[in-house]
């Protein structure tokens, strides 16, 4: 009987070691994969150890948990053809915000033209303000690596303030976070409106792979 015992803890000690040791892959809701390298589950909260320290992240927020074979089995979505892509890949590194969400923005903001300027003065691939720049320190708003670096920083700063919820962190992308706290919920300007449901459309069909859809989502419901 001490046998079976100390063989069964030995089993289960290598299969945790195993575990520790292979990365995984965290889905969050936003759409984020983050890697892992163990976790736990305290409470309503999952601890997660990556690369330079611990994540706490609700579990409400955790889609899924995959294993690293799982992940690299079905590879989706790469930057291929996309202007850029090692910039993007860098500050999507740099900050953990997904790729494609990063596409997404840029293809909704400028459709990738590094020079753009709107009627609002906001500049370049990610549409920054020039006080949303100097506040993030670029020196040059129309540099790519500057502004695709800075960008995506502001979204990972909104996906924080607003729990990962994309809808709300592109509402405020758009119409800044004052509006966002003012009412809410999305402004409900047709602008900002029609500027979550491009980008989320944009961005769903990258993830899944699919011609972008014109499906209502909550956007177009709240334009009804």
């Amino acid at each position: 009987m001490r046998i079976t015992r100390l063989a069964l803890l030995v089993v289960i000690a290598v299969v945790f070691s195993a575990r520790a040791a292979r990365a995984e892959y965290v889905v969050l809701k936003s759409g984020q994969r983050l890697v892992v390298t163990s976790y736990q589950l305290v409470g309503d909260t999952y601890k997660f150890q990556i690369a330079g320290g611990i994540a706490e992240i609700p579990a409400s927020e955790v889609v899924a948990i995959e294993p690293e074979e799982v992940f690299h089995s079905a590879p989706r979505n790469t930057l291929v053809d996309i202007p850029y892509a090692s910039l993007i890949l860098a500050a999507s590194k740099h900050h953990g915000v997904d790729a494609d969400l990063i596409v997404s923005v840029i293809t909704a903001e400028s459709k990738f033209n590094p020079k753009a300027i709107s009627r609002k003065n906001a500049r370049g691939l990610m549409q920054l303000l020039p006080e949303t720049a100097t506040r993030l320190g670029v020196k040059n708003i129309f540099d790519p690596e500057q502004n695709i670096e800075a960008g995506t920083r502001y979204l990972r700063e909104l996906l924080d303030r607003y729990n990962n919820d994309l809808t709300l962190t592109l509402a405020a992308y758009n119409a800044g976070p004052q509006r966002v706290e003012l009412y809410k919920s999305v402004p409900p300007y047709r602008e900002t409106l029609s500027y979550v449901r491009r980008v989320q459309q944009t961005y769903k069909a990258r993830k899944s792979g699919s011609p972008i859809q014109t499906a209502p989502v909550l956007a177009d419901v709240l334009l009804q």
